[in-house]
């Protein structure tokens, strides 16, 4: 599929430009180089919603032209955030904390038109269950998948996972970057460009 518009993915995360090359050929990567903000918020929802707005506003400093899309996705138990784990004993504490239970996933996006700085944005949300483990199957999960640079310590694999299930919610909202409510709003808002420009 081809956009009208320039496309910019405000994201150099591998999960997040191969889920993008699905529904586009051609599109321009620009990695966001922010402090993002880890404390201080009520929600997964109001956490997601800002730093994606600040990746979003980072990259908008370096196009001209073109629909940016930003994201920032995070696990949430507990009333705290899974955020990516700092060593090897923070990942075993996250997936202890999991173990055997639902937590939420959210992904926020932001739609960011240049040069108008018309803006777009939504979160979703995902329910995602993890697999009762002991400690030794938490240490074959470390030796054995990606855990590192993922929030809540994983990555879902999307044909029969056996550690990870989805109960609610789009999967590729779960990777971060949710491609069937994007392509709904792309839509959207290349009309509200139009209009704009009008």
């Amino acid at each position: 599929m081809e956009s009208k518009q320039n496309l910019i993915l405000g994201s150099s995360s591998p999960s997040r430009i191969e889920l993008l090359k699905r529904i586009f050929h051609t599109f321009e990567i620009i990695k966001p180089d922010i402090e993002e903000p880890s404390s201080g918020f009520s929600s997964p929802r109001e956490q997601v919603a800002l730093i994606s707005w600040l990746k979003g506003q980072e990259v908008s400093f370096q196009v001209g032209d073109g629909i940016i899309i930003a994201a920032d996705t995070i696990g949430w138990i507990d009333g705290k955030p899974l955020l990516k784990p700092l060593d090897r004993d923070d990942a075993k504490d996250m997936i202890s904390r999991m173990s055997g239970r639902d937590h939420e996933l959210w992904t926020g996006v932001v739609l960011w038109h240049k040069p108008t700085n018309l803006q777009m944005s939504w979160q979703e949300q995902s329910i995602v269950s993890f697999k009762k483990v002991i400690p030794e199957e938490i240490e074959r999960y470390l030796e054995t998948r990606s855990w590192r640079n993922h929030s809540g310590s994983y990555a879902i694999e999307e044909e029969n996972d056996p550690w990870v299930k989805i109960s609610k919610g789009s999967i590729t909202n779960v990777i971060g970057l949710p491609l069937e409510s994007l392509l709904i709003n792309l839509k959207k808002f290349e009309k509200l460009i139009a209009i704009d420009h009008f």
